[in-house]
Parts: C-alpha cells; sequence; structure tokens
C-alpha cells in the first residue's frame, strides 16, 4: 500500500486559493473537513499577524456561504467554515482517499499525504487531472519499506552513504565535508546542507522512537 507526500497548488477562484495567494506570509491549516450537499465544510485555524482583516475578507466572498470564529488569540484564530465552492477537496473525495489532517496551505500551495490503495491513488491522480488542479508528487513509498527508506529521500540517503563510505563519520575521522563533496561532484555547502538534513531527519527518528520527553 503506497504512501504518498503531494503538493497541490490551490485554484485562485477559490476562497481560500486567491487569499492565500494575495497574502504568501499567511498559514490556512485544515484542521478537519467534511462534504456536504453541493458545499463543503472546514475547521481552519488562521495564523497571521492580524487575523481580524483576513476574516473579514473571508466573510466578503460569494463562496463563503457562512463563516463562525470559534476563538482568536493574538496571531491564531480557528474558523468554522462553509463554502458552495469546495474544489481544492473534491478530488480525495470523489477518489474515497483519505487525507491525512491537518494540512497547511502557504502562498496558494497545500501539502497533502495520503496512504492508500495504488487503484485509489491512481484515481486521485484521474481526479486532479479532470478537475485542472496542477499538483507535484514529492514522493511515494510503500508502507512496508525499510525504515530508512521513509526517513531519508533518495538524494539525502546517497549523501549519507557517500560521506559514511568515506570515513566522514569515523573517529578519528578519515575524510573531511570537503572529501565528500568532492567524491559526489557538488559543491561544500550544498554536500553540509543534505548531510544536515538527514542527520536531523535521523535523530528526531530516535527521540520519537526511543526518548520520553
Amino acid at each position: 500500500m503506497p504512501h504518498a507526500k503531494l503538493t497541490i497548488d490551490i485554484p485562485e477562484h477559490t476562497w481560500i486559493g486567491d487569499i492565500s495567494a494575495a497574502h504568501p506570509e499567511l498559514v490556512f491549516q485544515v484542521v478537519t473537513s467534511i462534504p456536504g450537499d453541493g458545499t463543503g465544510i472546514g475547521l481552519v485555524r488562521l495564523v497571521a499577524t492580524d487575523p481580524l482583516p483576513i476574516i473579514t475578507d473571508i466573510q466578503d466572498r460569494d463562496d463563503v456561504e457562512s463563516l463562525e470564529l470559534l476563538w482568536k488569540h493574538d496571531d491564531e484564530a480557528l474558523l468554522q467554515i462553509q463554502t458552495v465552492n469546495p474544489l481544492p477537496l473534491l478530488p480525495v473525495w470523489r477518489a474515497g482517499v483519505p487525507l491525512k489532517m491537518p494540512f497547511d496551505i502557504q502562498n496558494g500551495q497545500a501539502t497533502w499525504e495520503v496512504t492508500t490503495s495504488t487503484s485509489r491513488l491512481s484515481n486521485l491522480r484521474t481526479q486532479l487531472d479532470d478537475l485542472g488542479i496542477s499538483f507535484a508528487i514529492e514522493h511515494v513509498r510503500e508502507i512496508d519499506a525499510s525504515q530508512a527508506d521513509r526517513l531519508l529521500t533518495d538524494r539525502q540517503q546517497e549523501v549519507l552513504l557517500a560521506a559514511v563510505e568515506a570515513g566522514y563519520y569515523r573517529a578519528p575521522r578519515e575524510a573531511t565535508l570537503g572529501d565528500v563533496a568532492d567524491a559526489l561532484g557538488v559543491a561544500n555547502a550544498t554536500c553540509s546542507d543534505v548531510l544536515h538534513r538527514a542527520e536531523g531527519h535521523i535523530v528526531d527518528w530516535f527521540v520519537d522512537e526511543h526518548v520520553d520527553v
């Protein structure tokens, strides 16, 4: 069963697409959503320097049927919104794909994670194409893949293994960062950045699995 991560371009003619693109600093976090009869209802967390003008802009939208402010504190607000144009979520509803919640929308893009059957994932791609919603697949992995495959991207694995083989992690070290970068044919800064990200993922996994914090 595949686990996929996708980046979705939210259509600009939807309320959340227009407002997100116009205010790229905003973060909308969709906590949960349900389809209605020709509508969509969502619980949305808004993070903004001043949420009130944004809330007013949302209320003024023709495709927003109702908006309830559930709470507000400083730069955060929780809204329940009913829209007559739930286009961004139509593909997952039509494909019958469970979408991991919450997910963020910022600067007109959403990050989705789904775990489903191969046929339903294929149907999701079809629904996105049919609705004219642009998307990019960041990765597709089988859920029974090794822990390393789930932790690291292919590029991170390549650089990390090159560093190990060169002796970068031996004590004392047998290779410098520059040696690893030269072996890969990349700049020192690029090598350092990829290694740092890979090491961070491994540390985070170890803490989650083995440390009670």
